[in-house]
This record gives C-alpha cells, structure tokens and sequence, in this order.
C-alpha cells in the first residue's frame, strides 16, 4: 500500500473518462499535464507571498525606523495589504468562470509584481501604505490557484490537491520570513549598502522570482484537461454522444422540481423544468447521496461544467446558505492566519527582547511553514472521510472540528499571554495545526458547492478569508501592543462564527454535480 501511494505521486495519474479529470495528484511529476498545473498551481502561490508578506519581516525594525512609522501606520499598511487582497479576490471568482482560471492566475501575478519593484521610491508611511495596497493584488492569486487545481483532479482527490497547492503556497508566508531579512542582511553585510537602501533593493528579488514563474505557467500549461478553456464544454459533449460512457435514463418521476441550484446554460439537452426565478431546473436520478456517488449521470458530468455567470446566478450563489457557511468560518481560520501573521514577529519581540529583528522573524516563520504538512492533512483527512461515507456531511464536520479547536488554543494564548519561549512557541505551533487543517477541509468541502460555480464560491470563501484578516487586523490596531489581547479576543470570533454555521446542510437540496 506504501509503494502504490509513492507511486501515485510520481507515475502519471489515472483519469477519470468522464471529466478527465485525475484520480491522483502526480506532485513529484511537472513532466505530466496535470502534475504541471499541480506545480505551477502552488510555486505561484507561494511566489506571491515573497511580495505580498515581504513587508513585515522588515517592518519590525529597519522599515518603520527609516520611515519614522508609528504603530497605527505599521497596523494600517497591514489592513491596506489586506483589503487589496479581499477586493480583486471578490472578483478574481467570476474572471475565474469567464476567463479561465491560468490568465486570471497570470494576470495577478504579473499586475501585483509591477508596483513590488517600485518599493525603492517609497519616502514616508503614506506611500508605504500605498503601495501595499497594490502589492497586496498578489495575495488574489489563491482563488485561481483553487479553481484550477478542482478543474484538473477529481472530487475523490480534490481535497488533497487543493489543500497540497494552498498548504505549500500559503508556506509562502513563513519563507518570505526567512528570504527577506536573509535577503536585506546580505545586502548590507557583504554588498556594503545602508539599511535605508538595502531593504528598497531588496524588493528587486521577488519582482524577478514572480515574473519568471508568471512566464512559465503562460508558456508550459493549459487551462483545463482538454485543452483551451473555450473547449470546457469538450467532455460534457463526448458523453452526450455516447463516445465516453452511455448515460442513465432519466426518469420523469425522480425529478426534483424545487432545486434552484442546478447548473444553468449547461442543460439544453436535458430535460428541465424552468423556475419562477428563471433557473433551469435539472432532473436528478437519485436521492441517495451514496447512490450518486458511485453512478453516473450525464446531468451530474454536466453539472460540474463551469459556465460564465450572469449576474443573477451569481447572486444566487453567493447568497446561499452553503456558499455563507464556507465564507464564514474561512475568514476566522485564514483570516486569523493572515493578522496573527502580520504581528507575531512583532509579538515576539515584545514579550522576548533577546530575539532581536531577524531571530523573532524566523521563530514566526514557523506558522507560515506549517502550512507544508498542516493544510495538506486537513485535506487529504477529509478525502479519506469522504471515501470511506461518501458524505460531504462528514467532510463539514470534520471542519467545524477543526474551527473550534483553533478557537480554543487562540483563547488560552491571549489569555495567558507566555512569558516563556516553550510555551508561547508551543500554543502558536498548536494553533497553526488545527487552524491550517481547517483551511484545507474548508476548501475540500468547497468543489461540491454549486460546482457549476466553482469560481465564484472559490472567490467568494477566498475573499471573506481576506475580510477576516482585514477586521482581526483592526482588532490589533486598536489594542496596541497588548497583542495576547487582540488574540483572545479573535479566538472568540472564530469560536461563534463557527458555532453559527454548523447546523447548515453542505450541499443544496437537488444540486446536481460536486456529490
């Protein structure tokens, strides 16, 4: 069992011939198709990061003495970066079904990487807040790092790819920890520069890395199995015909003529019955979430069809109790991730004085690279959940599991607030595990609801983790440094928004596709 799962990462993957999608994700394999989107799906992720968080690793000294900042404008550059992120991430989702997932990927990067170079022309804190706003563009690049990796793997494995690509793209945070005051220290030890130059300099480093990758991913890549995205519909036609596989009949009295969720514009072969709101309506062949998982369905093949939105099923999506139940405890779980981020250098520079900048910085590395074995396990759990009952239930209460307990270790942290280095670093080593766990069952849940949507609820959750970041950001500004206070007070969010939403039903009643 060892030898078939080693070789699963690096052998080419079986496909599943009625999406093409794969049964396994090839991670050590950028010579094959789909180890190659893998590849690129997490390096440019993660690449982002060496840009997007490459502020606060500097910021705890060099940075806001050469800028004279204040704790208000180091808190409120923090927010800049963030609300940047929340804004494009929004729209990322719907570019996402329009465009095809790889242009909207590329595009961010290439945008978010311009205003990185321009880091030397920066003279006081304003344009330093400024300029993280556009920076923080790059952070949008995990909504189409998402729906391209769901468009390639399928629903047996989704959560392991999507939870691979984020966990080691997020592990982004913690390197850029590291990179950069390795980076500013070079400078200024061997290239003999002045801090108040170094750190400009510096910012030359990822503008390079994340154009090159930008560039890789544009020449070696495609958009989706079967080639450009204007051919998505490629599949879903070969099964019609009979090519594929023959398709069950449909039967007229298993029909649920309530459903409101079923994949629009993608149904004009199929039966259908039209709504008073205007959505068709497709028949499903069985009310048996076990049964559906093991048929198949030509509705189901072309449920999962993303299609470009129009306003009104888009707004249909985001305002569905399924797509609110994911947004809400994302933005406690990476929202936390991302303000926690911002200031634990900071933190523990405060409570322990000895570490000085670049000790304190690596020692905050560490929640970002956890994000390598953490976020990955949350998925790959929830996978093996979901083999074994085939119930996205079970996959959203293994989640809720992991936001409460998260929850809980952020609360005793804030409270105790540890003056000993063991302690502090062991609650935070304990917070990354169940908080970046979560963020991987989150998004492992994400692929069944309303597939044929797939981007706008990618961008929809990915976004709420950024407007989570954005008001715990705030809770530091205005707690100063009492930062163990900030972070009871966080844990307790996250505790009731995850308490409010776990009696919500993960898929809507009649949704075709994502079962």
């Amino acid at each position: 069992m060892a030898n078939s799962f080693l070789r699963s990462l690096i052998a080419a993957p079986e496909i599943n011939p009625l999406n093409k999608k794969a049964k396994s994700v090839p991670v050590f394999n950028p010579f094959n198709q789909y180890g190659r989107v893998f590849f690129f799906s997490w390096l440019g992720f993660m690449v982002a990061f060496l840009s997007w968080y490459a502020f606060p690793p500097l910021m705890t000294i060099t940075i806001r003495k050469d800028l004279n900042m204040s704790q208000s404008d180091v808190a409120n550059s923090n927010i800049m970066a963030l609300l940047a992120t929340f804004l494009v991430r929004a729209f990322c989702g719907p570019l996402c079904d329009r465009f095809g997932p790889r242009w909207v990927f590329i595009g961010t990067m290439v945008t978010g990487a311009i205003p990185t170079a321009m880091a030397g022309l920066v003279t006081n804190p304003k344009g330093l807040i400024a300029l993280r706003f556009f920076v923080g563009i790059l952070g949008a690049t995990f909504v189409p790092c998402q729906v391209w990796c769901t468009g390639f793997f399928d629903k047996s494995v989704v959560g392991s790819a999507n939870a691979l690509a984020g966990g080691w793209g997020n592990a982004g945070g913690g390197i850029t920890y590291f990179v950069m005051p390795a980076v500013f220290d070079s400078l200024v030890r061997d290239r003999g520069l002045e801090p108040h130059k170094a750190w400009r300099v510096a910012y030359i480093v990822p503008f390079i890395i994340i154009i090159s990758v930008a560039t890789g991913m544009a020449l070696t890549c495609d958009d989706t199995p079967t080639g450009k995205w204007s051919e998505r519909h490629q599949v879903a036609d070969q099964v019609l015909t009979g090519k594929e596989v023959q398709a069950p009949v449909v039967n007229e009295q298993t029909r649920d003529k309530k459903s409101k969720f079923s994949s629009p514009r993608v149904s004009e072969h199929l039966p259908s019955d039209i709504e008073k709101d205007g959505v068709n309506s497709i028949p499903t062949p069985y009310d048996s979430e076990a049964q559906m998982a093991n048929s198949v369905s030509l509705s189901e093949v072309k449920g999962e069809i993303i299609v470009a939105p129009t306003f009104r099923e888009a707004l249909a999506v985001i305002l569905s109790k399924q797509s609110l139940a994911l947004a809400g405890p994302y933005a406690c779980a990476f929202g936390s991730e991302l303000a926690i981020n911002s200031v634990l250098s900071s933190y523990y520079l405060h409570n322990f004085p000895d570490l000085g900048q670049t000790t304190s910085s690596n020692w905050a590395a560490m929640l970002g690279l956890l994000n390598v074995v953490f976020r990955p396990l949350g998925g790959y759990i929830s996978d093996i959940i979901y083999q074994k009952t085939q119930s996205v239930w079970a996959k959203k209460i293994w989640m809720v599991f992991l936001g409460l307990s998260f929850s809980v270790i952020l609360i005793a942290l804030g409270l105790s607030n540890p003056q000993d280095k063991s302690t502090m670093f062991g609650l935070v080593a304990g917070y990354a595990f169940f908080m970046e766990a979560c963020n991987g069952a989150n998004f492992a849940v994400v692929p069944h609801v309303h597939p044929f949507a797939n981007g706008i609820v990618s961008g929809l959750v990915g976004a709420f983790g950024n407007l989570g970041g954005i008001i715990f950001a705030i809770v530091f500004r205005y707690n100063g440094q009492n930062y163990h206070q900030s972070i009871w007070i966080i844990g307790v969010i996250c505790a009731a928004v995850n308490l409010s939403v776990c009696w919500i039903p993960p898929i809507p009643r009649g949704q075709i596709g994502g079962r």
